[in-house]
C-alpha cells in the first residue's frame, strides 16, 4: 500500500508536468500578445519619472479618496435597522472620520520627516523593533489589507454600475472577476508603473464629487437646509447602543484606507521629496475632508438610507441631476476611480511582498521581476486571492467591509509606536512635539483597531484576526528554513575545496537504437566504465535484449533485471540501493536517463513518458545524481 500511494503521487506529478509542457508552446505565444515584449533590466530606471506634488496627488490618492464612495454608506448600513430616526447620525460619524483622518495625516507627515526616503509600516517596524514578529505583524496586516482593498474596491465599482443599470445586478460577481483579470493583465504589462494617464479618473471623480457637494449647497440654499425628507437631528433612536454606534464608526473608517500610499512613495516625488510629499498629504486631507463633510451632510438633508440595490451616492446624484448625462458621468467616474484604487494596490502589494521576501520572510519567488519588470508573482498572488474573496462573498461590499480595515489600522498603530520609539532615541529638533503627535496617533489607531476587532468579530473580522497570526507563523518558518539552508550550504573557503571523485554511471536502456547510442556516448565521456541497466518483464524480453547487446558489440557492461510485477521502479530502486551499499565512500552514483523529445506537441499524447516517471521517482533518493539526455525527433 505504501508503494502504491507513492506511485499515485508520482503519476499526478508527471501528469501535471505533462499538461504544463503541452500548454507551454501555446502559452508563450498568447503571453506575448497580452503582456508584451520582455524588457531589459536597464530599462527599469528609465521608467521612473519624478512627480510634481500636484500631479502625484491624483495618482497616489485614488485608494483613499475613492473610499468616500462607500465609507459613509458602510457606516450607515450598520444603523439601517434603527429606522429613519438614526439617519442624522451620519453627521457625527462623518466628523469623527475626518478627525481621525487629520490625526493620521499629521502622524504620517511625522513619518516622512523621520524617513525622508520613504518608509511604510514594515520599514518603520523593522528599524525600531528588535522583535521580528512586530515587523511581520505590520507586513502581514498590510498584505491582507491590500487583498481586501482590491476585493472591496472592485465590488464597490461593480455595485455603482449596477445601481445605475439594474440589469447587470445578477452578474456582479462575473463582472468583478473580469475587472480583476483586466487589472492583472494591465499590471503584468507594467503599465501601472509609468502611466500618469491613471491620474485622470481620480481628477474626474474629485471634480464630480465637488460638483455634487456644490450642487447640494445650491439646492439647500433654495429649498432650505431642512427639507421634507430631512430627519430630526439629535433624536436618540430606540435600540441604539454604544456597541452599535462604535460598529458604525468603525465601518465608516474604511474610508481612510490607502492613506499610507504617499508615505511609501516619497522616492517618486521631485526634490525636495519630503516637502512635496507633505504638500500632497495636506492637499489630500483638505479635499477629502470637504468631500466627506459635504457628501455626508447632503445625505442627511435628503434623508437617504442605504439600499442593497442602489448606492447612497447613486441616490443622491439622482435627486440632484435625475438620470441624465451628469448622473451617468458620476457613476462611470465612480466605477473608474474604484477600479483604479484596486489597480494602485497591485503595485503596493507586489512591492511590499518583494521587500519582505528579500528579507527572507516570504518565498524568494516574490522578488523576481517579470518580463515587464514588475513583480509578476506578487501580482498574480494578489489577483488570485482577491478573486477567491469576491467569489466567496458574491462581490457584495457590505459583506466584505467587516474583514476590511483591521489590517490597515494594525499597521498604522505599529508605525506610530515605531515613530515614538525613534523620536525618543534620536531626539532632534522639536522631537517632543513629533513624539506627542505620533503618540496620539498610536492611541487613536489602536483604539480604532480594537473597536473594529470587537464590533466586527462575529461578522467576519475573526477571519482576518486568525489569518494574520498564521501568516506571521508561516513567515517565521520560511525565514528559519532559509537560515538553515544558508548555514548548511556555507563552507570555509580556506579549508574546503572541490575534490575529484569516482562516478559510477548507470544508463537506463530500453533497447538498441539511436537514443541509447547517444546516451551511451555521453556516459562514456563522463565515466570509463558506464553500466547499462535493462528492466524486463519476462525471460523472453531479457534474452532478446542480451542477444541484441552482444550483437551490437557489447559497448559496455549490461545488467538485466527481471520485474515480477511489471514495474520498472521497484526493481531499479533495489538495484540502486545495492550499488550504494557496495560503492566506495567517496564515489557518487549517477543515473543517466535517455528521453526523446517529440517535434509536435500532440505526439506526446502517444507515448508513456517513462523518463519523467523515473526522474520524479529517483529524485526522492538523496544520494543519486540524475541526468537527462534529450534526443529530438525529426518527424
Amino acid at each position: 500500500m505504501h508503494h502504491t500511494s507513492h506511485k499515485v503521487e508520482i503519476i499526478f506529478i508527471v501528469l501535471a508536468i505533462f499538461a504544463l509542457w503541452n500548454a507551454a508552446s501555446n502559452f508563450f505565444s498568447v503571453k506575448r500578445v497580452l503582456i508584451g515584449r520582455p524588457m531589459r533590466t536597464s530599462e527599469l530606471n528609465a521608467q521612473k519619472n519624478k512627480l510634481i506634488w500636484f500631479i502625484a496627488l491624483p495618482i497616489l490618492s485614488a485608494d483613499l479618496y475613492s473610499s468616500v464612495a462607500y465609507g459613509p454608506e458602510a457606516g450607515m448600513t450598520e444603523l439601517a435597522g434603527l429606522g429613519p430616526s438614526a439617519k442624522w447620525l451620519i453627521v457625527p460619524i462623518t466628523f469623527s472620520t475626518i478627525f481621525l483622518l487629520i490625526i493620521l495625516i499629521l502622524s504620517y507627515i511625522m513619518g516622512i520627516l523621520a524617513y525622508p526616503n520613504g518608509g511604510g509600516s514594515y520599514a518603520i517596524a523593522k528599524d525600531n523593533f528588535k522583535e521580528k514578529w512586530v515587523a511581520l505583524l505590520a507586513s502581514s496586516s498590510l498584505l491582507v489589507d491590500y487583498i481586501l482593498t482590491v476585493s472591496v474596491s472592485v465590488s464597490a465599482a461593480v455595485e455603482a454600475v449596477s445601481s445605475a443599470y439594474p440589469v447587470v445586478a445578477p452578474f456582479e460577481t462575473i463582472l468583478a472577476i473580469l475587472c480583476i483579470v483586466i487589472l492583472l493583465v494591465i499590471n503584468l504589462r507594467g503599465v501601472a508603473e509609468s502611466a500618469k494617464i491613471f491620474a485622470w479618473p481620480t481628477i474626474g471623480f474629485m471634480t464630480c464629487m465637488l460638483v455634487l457637494v456644490f450642487t447640494g449647497l445650491l439646492n439647500e440654499s433654495h429649498l432650505g437646509f431642512v427639507q421634507k425628507n430631512t430627519p430630526p437631528f439629535g433624536s436618540i433612536p430606540k435600540g441604539l447602543s454604544n456597541l452599535l454606534l462604535l460598529k458604525a464608526f468603525s465601518s465608516a473608517c474604511s474610508a481612510l484606507t490607502g492613506i499610507e500610499t504617499i508615505s511609501n512613495s516619497v522616492p517618486v516625488f521631485r526634490d525636495p521629496k519630503p516637502k512635496s510629499a507633505i504638500k500632497t498629504y495636506i492637499a489630500l486631507g483638505i479635499i477629502t475632508s470637504i468631500t466627506l463633510i459635504g457628501f455626508g451632510y447632503h445625505l442627511y438633508v435628503q434623508g437617504i438610507s442605504p439600499n442593497v440595490h442602489n448606492t447612497m451616492l447613486s441616490q443622491l446624484a439622482a435627486i440632484y441631476f435625475g438620470h441624465g448625462i451628469f448622473y451617468q458621468i458620476i457613476i462611470w467616474f465612480t466605477f473608474l476611480v474604484l477600479v483604479l484604487a484596486a489597480n494602485s494596490t497591485f503595485t503596493g502589494f507586489s512591492q511590499l511582498a518583494a521587500i519582505v521576501a528579500e528579507d527572507g520572510f516570504l518565498p524568494r519567488a516574490l522578488t523576481h521581476r517579470g518580463d515587464r519588470l514588475g513583480y509578476s508573482n506578487g501580482i498574480i498572488v494578489l489577483a488570485s486571492t482577491a478573486s477567491i474573496l469576491i467569489i466567496t462573498f458574491h462581490a457584495h461590499t457590505n459583506a466584505l467591509i467587516p474583514l476590511y480595515a483591521i489590517g490597515v489600522f494594525l499597521s498604522f498603530t505599529i508605525a506610530q509606536i515605531g515613530l515614538v520609539k525613534r523620536w525618543k532615541r534620536e531626539k532632534g529638533p522639536h522631537w517632543k512635539t513629533k513624539l506627542m503627535i505620533n503618540a496620539v496617533g498610536a492611541l487613536v489607531t489602536s483604539a480604532v483597531a480594537f473597536i473594529f476587532g470587537v464590533t466586527k468579530f462575529t461578522s467576519g473580522a475573526w477571519i482576518v484576526l486568525l489569518i494574520i497570526p498564521i501568516l506571521i507563523f508561516l513567515s517565521l518558518k520560511v525565514y528559519r528554513h532559509y537560515e538553515e539552508v544558508t548555514n548548511e550550504l556555507k563552507i570555509d573557503i580556506h579549508t574546503i575545496h572541490p575534490e575529484e571523485s569516482q562516478v559510477i554511471s548507470l544508463v537506463l536502456v530500453s533497447g538498441v537504437h539511436h537514443l541509447v547510442n547517444t546516451t551511451l556516448s555521453f556516459a562514456k565521456g563522463i565515466s570509463d566504465h558506464p553500466i547499462a541497466i535493462y528492466v524486463g518483464f519476462d525471460d523472453q524480453s531479457i534474452e532478446r535484449m542480451e542477444a541484441e547487446w552482444k550483437e551490437w558489440g557489447s559497448p559496455c557492461r549490461l545488467v538485466t533485471i527481471k520485474s515480477r510485477y511489471r514495474s520498472v521502479l521497484q526493481p531499479l530502486t533495489r538495484f540502486l540501493r545495492l550499488i550504494e551499499e557496495k560503492k566506495p565512500d567517496q564515489a557518487q552514483v549517477q543515473v543517466i536517463i535517455p528521453q526523446f523529445i517529440s517535434k509536435k506537441w500532440w505526439h506526446n499524447l502517444l507515448h508513456n513518458h517513462m523518463a519523467l516517471f523515473l526522474r520524479v521517482w529517483l529524485m526522492r533518493n538523496k544520494n543519486i545524481i540524475i541526468t537527462m539526455v534529450p534526443y529530438h525527433l525529426k518527424q
